[in-house]
């Protein structure tokens, strides 16, 4: 048997580099052999050619041998010195932590313990075997240039990758081994310091060293697994500070060495591509994993929530490295959607942006999860509303609206079927008409889900985008069945305590009213409300209650029924969205609007000369004369300007091209700027009821006086 094997031999040769090395000698002695030749050495004897070669072959073998120090023929062709034995496992289990199989996209184990020291060799291999290449090419495409090496630098041409390799890292090795020594030693860990933090950073700026990145990502994992039992770590983290500074060090300088040594491809439409499955990427690929893996252990130990962001815009930057684990972008998108979920806004924004990222991949099965995940975690996450939570649940609705318009063809199978599980719902409610059946509509996550689709419909077919672009969106024919879904939901059940629900139902319907620029019925929902409010028979009652905040309300508490409170604020709601629906383009801007008030202002009207009767307040009959006073003239604006249009069946573009040039001038008509008027108020109103719920005072006293 021969002697034992060193373990910096078995580095060598199962990192594959002795192949390579041979080879690469082989190709330096043909290029000799060549020189030679030139050089007039073809009439030399065949037995002394012979004898040279020999002789090369037995340097070859001799250092070869060298390289092997110790190793046998038989250890050699038996590829013993590939097989891992007791200690090399120990040495691997003092560094990190294996990982368990994928069983989703069939990887190969990989062990999140390993020391990686194959990674080491990439930046030798790479400089010394290309720098080879050039000089066997050299002699063919610069033969001056080569005679003039030959006079003058002959070393150079003589260049052996082997030599570079061992000879420009012994304190790199000497250094690794002390490491090593230490790390073995289970009861006193090294500690890690300032300094040694530093000597890794300078290295990563300067030199974008995969070594140090080996270091510093070993470093990395004792940070996220510290204080855990079962757990053998290779630097113990005594300082704070010093934690602190390797998180962010690592965060921040682990996708900029990936970038220079493994760069990724960004297309036009914003999506990636994966790095090119290179040899270099593929030794890379273990390490990767094993911090990506690392960083998500991380996340959910990290309290602070600067941190937190910082690991999620950088780990973000990771993701086309990874993108091939299935099994490790689904842990990661679990983490950012319950952080996208639960966190403050700040780091909601940053899960998102993270979100965004897995979306952007090329793999439509990475989109379908992301897609499939976002909507789900925002209705379970919308379940229970109040004033709140309901800021957080709006930012998610916008946030999310954003990834379902980033791919619309992979959006409209989603789209679809969500769409049609609400009207399912609607169905049975209407077929059951029991008190289970109308809770499977009238509930939170019902509200938010109609929303949430009106949300992403106006996105993705606003008519000003839908002109630049020149054709329609592909979640365009989802538009109508959304509308009947809604109105349909508004029909279910129409008593007063209902009210709430259909303002919820109306707002969004008006979101997406705006933004289509298509007309909606909405009117004929929203004179029931205000007239049956009107023409009540009995006169409200007189109550200590505070004002009702509609948006955080599907059903009235029993107390307010019948209050004045209650009607005062149903009236100013219901009118104040009816200005909004007349206001918008597709009925302002048509030219039937006149016509189109007819039956609004009959009706209000009629309902108003009933109250006077009922006991309603003038403010509350204020807000109706108002709005009729404003829609009168608004009429009469539009008459003015239809005067010189020729009506006929057969001139609808001119029609059309007249609507276009009136929409431009819609901001200057009374409706408008009444509306406009409206909207500043409300805004002031909300924030001043805001900042009393926070518990101060003095706005109290501005909204009294």
């Amino acid at each position: 048997m021969g002697k034992a094997t060193k373990k910096s031999m078995k580095k060598f040769a199962a990192s594959g580099q002795l192949k390579k090395t041979i080879e690469a000698r082989k190709k330096h002695q043909q290029i000799k052999k060549k020189m030679q030749n030139r050089r007039g050495n073809k009439g030399r004897p065949a037995e002394l050619q012979a004898e040279e070669e020999e002789e090369e072959d037995e340097e070859l073998e001799d250092d070869s041998t060298s390289k092997k120090k110790g190793m046998t023929v038989d250890d050699l062709l038996g590829g013993a010195f590939m097989e891992r034995g007791d200690e090399d496992m120990e040495e691997e289990n003092d560094v990190g932590e294996s990982s368990e199989d994928d069983e989703d996209d069939g990887e190969g184990d990989f062990d999140d313990n390993a020391s990686f020291g194959s990674v080491d060799d990439l930046e030798e291999d790479d400089e010394g075997q290309n720098h080879l290449m050039e000089l066997s090419k050299l002699a063919e495409q610069d033969p001056e240039f080569y005679k003039y090496l030959q006079e003058n630098d002959r070393e150079l041409l003589e260049f052996d990758p082997n030599a570079m390799a061992g000879t420009g890292d012994d304190d790199d090795e000497e250094r690794d081994e002390v490491e090593d020594a230490e790390m073995e030693d289970a009861g006193k860990l090294p500690s890690l310091t300032s300094g040694i933090l530093r000597q890794w950073k300078k290295a990563l700026l300067e030199q974008r060293s995969l070594r140090a990145l080996r270091k510093l990502l070993i470093a990395f994992r004792s940070a996220a697994h510290m204080n855990e039992e079962d757990q053998v770590l290779a630097w113990s983290i005594d300082s704070s500070s010093v934690y602190n500074k390797l998180i962010t060090t690592a965060l921040r300088y682990t996708p900029v060495v990936l970038e220079h040594h493994v760069p990724y491809k960004v297309l036009s439409n914003g999506k990636f591509k994966p790095p090119t499955q290179t040899q270099k990427f593929k030794t890379l690929q273990k390490l990767i994993l094993s911090y990506f893996h690392n960083m998500i252990h991380l996340l959910e130990q990290l309290t602070d929530g600067d941190m937190t962001e910082l690991a999620l815009s950088e780990s973000a930057k990771i993701i086309p490295y990874v993108i091939s684990s299935r099994k490790t972008v689904k842990l990661y998108l679990k983490k950012c959607l319950e952080l996208w979920s639960t966190a403050a806004d700040s780091t909601r924004i940053a899960a998102f942006l993270a979100i965004r990222k897995l979306a952007s991949a090329t793999d439509h099965s990475i989109l379908d999860n992301v897609l499939k995940g976002t909507y789900m975690t925002l209705v379970r996450s919308s379940k229970s509303t109040s004033a709140h939570s309901l800021p957080s649940i709006n930012l998610m609705k916008n946030s999310a609206s954003e990834v379902f318009c980033l791919d619309q063809t992979a959006a409209y199978q989603h789209a679809f079927g969500y769409v049609r599980q609400l009207a399912i719902h609607l169905r049975n409610s209407m077929k059951m008409k029991t008190k289970e059946a109308y809770r499977q509509v009238y509930n939170w996550q019902y509200i938010h889900s109609l929303d949430f689709w009106s949300i992403v419909l106006a996105r993705a077919c606003d008519a000003e985008t839908e002109a630049k672009s020149g054709s329609p969106s592909e979640l365009k024919p989802l538009i109508y069945p959304l509308v009947q879904v809604s109105l349909g939901s508004i029909k279910l059940i129409t008593n007063s305590r209902s009210y709430p629900f259909h303002l919820h139902v109306i707002r969004s319907l008006l979101h997406l009213t705006r933004h289509i620029h298509t007309y909606v019925p909405i009117a004929p929902y929203l004179l029931p409300v205000l007239t049956s409010t009107l023409s009540s028979g009995s006169k409200p009652k007189s109550s200590t209650l505070r004002p009702l905040d509609f948006e955080v309300q599907i059903r009235t508490p029993q107390q307010y029924l019948k209050t004045r409170v209650y009607s005062e604020g149903l009236i100013e709601e219901a009118s104040y969205l009816l200005s909004e629906w007349l206001a918008v383009s597709s009925v302002h801007g048509s030219i039937g609007f006149p016509e189109i008030t007819v039956p609004i202002t009959v009706v209000l009207k009629k309902a108003m000369k009933s109250a006077k009767s009922g006991g309603l307040s003038g403010k509350d009959l204020g807000h109706i004369k108002t709005l009729l006073e404003r829609v009168e003239e608004s009429t009469h604006w539009v008459e003015q300007r239809r005067k010189g249009v020729q009506l006929a069946p057969g001139k609808i573009d001119a029609i059309q091209e007249w609507e276009r040039e009136l929409g431009s001038q819609l901001a200057e008509s009374p409706l408008s700027k009444y509306v406009k008027v409206q909207r500043k108020a409300r805004e002031k109103k909300r924030k001043m009821m805001e900042n009393a719920r926070q518990g101060q005072n003095e706005t109290l006293e501005e909204m009294e006086g």
